[in-house]
């Protein structure tokens, strides 16, 4: 099921929060926890019933291993319990999304032919993983309590979460389902919420959704491209995937708000960082967090060198790549993030009023540290989006080529969205020849629109900062209406994909 949907907006959502608060204002907390829960893997269980099988396993073999936990005494049975851990949760995220591409390769390098599984990769797999393995692991060191099967059950199953984030932590959100205080109806935190999701809804279905009709027509055409339709594709895809995942994190949170629940931030306007480092700071900011607490952290951190701090900087970006998708091309994403944040770590050029304060010899202006950290993004997206390596280095190669053959018309005549229906109809009757540069310009326009919103409050800031007369709640409402009327297609979210 998914957020910009008509059945969730009208049927599921509408019955869940009547449940939720029915039952908890007749202080069934309980019932009203397993109703949550229940209603979540129906959410959940939606896509694809064979899903549910998956998702409950791993909640019970982890919800078990947890319970065993209690009887442990020594630290030897403690490491085992992690070992197994571990090896439980990433074995099934390893059998599930990476095994073909470990056959693949093996084929490939040995010159064997072993089956392929074509296993379907269950939705937010990754997500509801590390949240589970991150519990397990505390819980093997000490540092988390057993709780109620209802309580571990709620944590990893609540829908708003559950597919594409953000990874959440069990101590940020048990001891909210606890407090009774919460469970009583709030119209300040419904309000908040309401307007959070409506502004992530239309990222979601006006921006994201109309820039990928550019970005797939693009990437579809890889060998067709010039440099000009090149640089427009990658730019589209880079709005595309902001306001897809800003506009998820958005609706997250907000569905957070309508049951009382607070969501860790997720993202925090990255395009306006001025260094890669401080970028990293912003996008999927949680799975950053799991990723230095568990990973980069035992690894030794920044403590055991410069040699080895650059060496575990670089294997979490490589992970963090290959986390995004079984293809080498995620990993060069992923390498090369990690390189450029070595390059900022190294403190050689440095960024006068950046967040993120890195002692430098040099110096350059905010403005300057800026466009290269955009720049740079925007390349490494070649290898994100690309289907294999060598179409992403074709497409660097198009953008190097400095050829215009024209190509941008056809790419903006993908343009041809309901809202340009009227003008479309005028300038065909009374200046066909203009149509083509009309679609250009729409194209033009949508980016610019685009980079403007980006530079503005990001939609939390808004809400926060919101007084929520009637000038704001117009603004919400129209966005809304605007919103439904274009659920013309199904269209899922980029993360649901990793």
């Amino acid at each position: 099921m998914l957020f910009n949907s008509y059945l969730f907006i009208f049927i599921f959502l509408p019955a869940v929060l009547i449940g939720w608060y029915g039952l908890n204002k007749l202080e069934k907390y309980e019932p009203a926890k397993l109703f949550l829960a229940g209603m979540s893997l129906w959410f959940y269980g939606y896509f694809n019933t064979y899903y549910l099988l998956v998702i409950v396993a791993s909640i019970s073999v982890n919800y078990l291993l947890s319970w065993l936990m209690k009887f442990s005494r020594t630290k030897r049975i403690n490491r085992m319990g992690l070992a197994a851990g571990i090896v439980i949760n990433l074995g099934i995220l390893f059998y599930f999304k990476y095994y073909d591409f470990f056959i693949e390769n093996i084929n490939y390098l040995f010159r064997s032919d072993f089956n392929l599984k074509h296993i379907l990769l269950p939705l937010g797999i990754s997500f509801f993983t590390f949240q589970q393995l991150s519990f397990i692991i505390d819980r093997c060191t000490g540092k988390a309590e057993h709780y109620s099967f209802t309580n571990y059950l709620t944590f990893v199953t609540f829908f708003p979460q559950l597919i594409a984030g953000p990874i959440v932590l069990y101590k940020e959100v048990i001891p909210q389902f606890e407090d009774k205080s919460r469970r009583t109806f709030s119209s300040a935190g419904f309000a908040r919420g309401l307007s959070l999701f409506v502004l992530g809804l239309g990222k979601k279905v006006l921006l994201a959704d109309v820039l990928a009709l550019v970005t797939n027509f693009g990437f579809e055409q890889t060998y067709f491209l010039d440099t000009p339709s090149t640089l427009l594709v990658i730019l589209a895809y880079t709005f595309q995937i902001y306001f897809d995942f800003s506009g998820y994190s958005d609706m997250a949170m907000g569905l957070g708000y309508l049951f009382n629940i607070e969501l860790p931030v997720n993202f925090r306007s990255p395009y306006k960082a001025c260094s890669v480092k401080e970028l990293w700071q912003r996008w999927h900011m949680t799975l950053s967090r799991f990723f230095i607490t568990y990973v980069y952290i035992p690894l030794g951190g920044s403590k055991k060198g410069k040699v080895r701090t650059i060496l575990n900087t670089m294997i979490i970006f490589a992970l963090s790549g290959l986390w995004h998708g079984a293809n080498w091309t995620y990993v060069a994403w992923g390498t090369m993030q990690g390189l450029l944040v070595v390059w900022d770590n190294l403190g050689i050029v440095g960024v006068r009023g950046c967040e993120e304060k890195i002692p430098a010899k040099i110096h350059i202006p905010r403005w300057l540290g800026w466009f290269f950290t955009f720049s740079f993004f925007n390349l490494s997206l070649f290898f994100f989006r690309s289907e294999s390596m060598t179409y992403a280095f074709q497409m660097f190669k198009n953008l190097f080529s400095f050829k215009n053959t024209g190509y941008l018309y056809k790419l903006a005549a993908k343009m041809d969205i309901p809202e340009f229906y009227v003008f479309k109809q005028a300038i065909t009757m009374f200046a066909p020849d203009l149509l083509n540069t009309a679609y250009v310009v729409l194209l033009f326009l949508m980016l610019l629109i685009s980079a403007f919103i980006l530079t503005r409050k990001n939609s939390l800031e808004m809400v926060e900062t919101a007084c929520y007369g009637q000038g704001f709640n117009w603004y919400i409402t129209i966005i809304f209406l605007w919103s439904l009327i274009s659920f013309s297609q199904v269209s899922t979210f980029i993360y649901f994909n990793f």
